[in-house]
Order: C-alpha cells, then structure tokens, then sequence
C-alpha cells in the first residue's frame, strides 16, 4: 500500500532496497534492525541547511558506532557523490542514493509540493521514536542518545521454547550420523536479477550441513516433530503446521560457525516459510552459539539438549560465533499449505541449482509434510 505523509510517533518504517554508496545496488534497509537509526532526508548537500546537518553528523560521529546506533542520510542528487560531499564512514555512516526518490516518497519526503528535508529517528525494531525538521538536528540528536541511554538489553522476542522434542539418545544419533557423513559447507538464499540463487559467504555465514536422506528415519523425526512440537505453536501462535522443510542437521565449529543476523522468508524461494525451528542436539557441550533477535535486545536463546526454539522466519536473528567445541541443531521450516501453493507458484523466479517444488508430489510422497 503507498503511503501518503510522513511517518509518525510509533509507526513502523516501511523496508526497501536501494542504491547505497558503497557501491550496493540493492542494500536491504530491514537489515539494520536491532540498532538505533538516525536517518537525513537531506535531498541534497549543495542546500546551506543541509550542509549544517551534516555537518553535525560528523560532529557527534562517535555515536555511530554500528553496534548501538547507525546513521543514513539520504540524497537524491548525483553531485554529492560525485564530489565527494558525502562519503561512507564504517561503521555507522552510509548514504542511499536516492536518485529517483522511491525512498523519499515513500517516507513522504517527497510529496507533490516538493522536497521535506527531515531527521527520523527509529528504534531497534525500525518503529518511529521521532520526526524532526532538518533545523532541528540537535533536538533529534539529543532524543538519540536519551534512547541509547534508556535502551534495555534483556528483551523477550516473541519466540517459543518448547523442551523434549528429542530424546537424547535420538540427540545422540543424529550427531553420529553427521560425524559419519562429515557435511557440507552451507550457504543461504539471496535473490539476484529476479531469481533466488544459493550464495557462499563465510563472512555472512559459516555451517556444515548434512541432509538426511533415509525415509524411515525422516518419519521417525516428522513424528516427533508432529506430535511434540506442533501442538505447542498452535496453542502459542494459533497456526496449524502441516508441512516441514528440510531434514538438515547443522553443525557450527568453534572458530568457523556463525550465522550473522538474517530473516529466513525474504526471498521468492523462501517466502513460505512461516516458523524457523532449532532443535538443539548437544546443549552444554560448546560454548557460543546461541541465538540472538536483535531487534529484541542482547538476551539469548539455548533450548536445552532436545528442546525446541521457535519463532517466525520474519524475526531478524543471527547464530552466535561458537567459542569452543561444536554445536549440533536439526533445523527445519514449518508452513502450511496455503504456503505450499505460494512455494510452487514462486518456481518460476527460482535459479539454477535451487530445486523446484511440487506440493502435490511433496504431499503424497511425504517430502516435506507433517
């Protein structure tokens, strides 16, 4: 739905992708969740008042340390980069290059009557805390650091703990069977040019997978996982699984597993995914490793050895870095049908090497069904 005005006290901001300076042609805003944001509507720098907010930018530059808050200014004039006016500055400085002012429109910078030069300030879930005039940039300095200082770190995210999924001796065996198989390295979804294509990124993401591919034991777990752990999201989130993606066991190794904070439903091969789970299968015997929801707070997540977390692919989260040992986990997604015909449908933007889906062959040959 386009939107009309300014965005107000409590609202959500809405996510797109656009031009960054750094050279990203299609930044995804929704991945700067879990820390402040101070965004400039500034239009362009060559304005007198939009060179002092900048200016001003660089004077409390030690605030924007990417870690508790970020800054993005937004201009719609080629000249500022091409002379060097703006400049990214890591962390926590970065430009989008808002040419044709999709961005600016959305955020109703940009209405009929002309450019609305102004500061908005969000919080770590990217909900408005405040909208000030480009003048005001003290103001909308000051209510930033009051936000910092006031910010708590122990949030509950809406996520499901659910214990005894799996027995430990189940635990047990699906560790041996990844040690036997030995996995491969894992990668995650990302869509390019129109269609979803597997990326390898170690800074973005480092796991072993093994999928397991014995149809006895994928009822064995589909059981478990039918009988144990659906009942507890219906009860909780009022939603009736009836299909589960992938039998995948994963392993983070000290030193070379992470998981840096993602949503698991943002592109067209994923977009039926509705709950992530992880089943942890060696709970204390590896230190790091946990999950984290940023747009939460710092409070983390460790389901006891067979225990169950889950919470909806729309969350932002991320795998903590492993510290020491290895961390197992069987992790699926759960949807429904309804989600099953979105899943087909989506084929068509599918790349190479990302296999298509038939919901019908899936359900009768239960490849994938709960």
């Amino acid at each position: 739905m386009a939107r009309s005005g300014m965005l107000g006290w409590g609202e959500q901001a809405p996510w797109f992708k656009a031009a960054a300076l750094n050279g990203s042609s299609s930044y995804a805003f929704e991945t700067v969740a879990g820390r402040f944001v101070l965004l400039l509507f500034f239009g362009s720098a060559r304005l007198e008042v939009s060179a002092k907010a900048l200016k001003l930018v660089q004077a409390n530059r030690e605030t924007f340390d990417d870690d508790v808050a970020c800054f993005f200014g937004v201009t719609t004039d080629p000249n500022d980069a091409e002379t060097g006016v703006i400049a990214q500055q890591l962390p926590g400085l970065r430009y989008f290059l808002d040419y044709d002012g999709a961005v600016s429109r959305l955020y109703g910078a940009l209405p009929e009557r002309g450019y609305q030069p102004h500061w908005l300030l969000l919080d770590s879930r990217l909900r408005v805390l405040g909208r000030y005039a480009i003048e005001e940039g003290e103001a909308a300095i000051q209510a930033l650091a009051a936000a910092i200082a006031a910010h708590l770190e122990d949030g509950w995210a809406p996520v499901l703990e659910v214990p005894n999924v799996f027995e430990p001796d189940f635990c047990r065996h699906l560790i041996h069977l990844f040690e036997k198989d030995g996995g491969h390295e894992s990668g995650f979804m990302r869509d390019v040019a129109g269609k979803t294509i597997l990326v390898m990124d170690p800074a973005h993401k480092q796991r072993r997978d093994f999928t397991i591919r014995d149809e006895q034991l994928r009822e064995q777990i589909a059981d478990r996982v039918r009988t144990r752990l659906i009942p507890s999201i219906l009860l909780a989130f009022q939603f009736e699984v009836t299909r589960m993606e992938r039998y995948l066991i994963g392993c983070y190794t000290a030193g070379a597993g992470h998981f840096r904070p993602h949503r698991d439903n943002t592109t067209k091969g994923t977009a039926h995914r509705r709950f992530a789970v992880t089943i942890n299968l060696n709970a204390g015997e590896y230190e790091g490793g946990d999950l984290r929801f940023p747009e939460y707070g710092g409070r983390l997540y460790c389901a006891p050895t067979g225990g169950a977390i889950a919470f909806s692919c729309s969350l932002l989260h991320e795998a903590t870095p492993v510290t020491r040992g290895k961390r197992y986990a069987f992790l699926p997604f759960l949807y429904d049908d309804s989600a099953a015909i979105l899943r087909e449908q989506n084929n068509p933007h599918l790349g190479p090497g990302v296999g298509e889906y038939c919901r019908i062959v899936a359900k009768e040959g239960d490849r994938g069904d709960c």
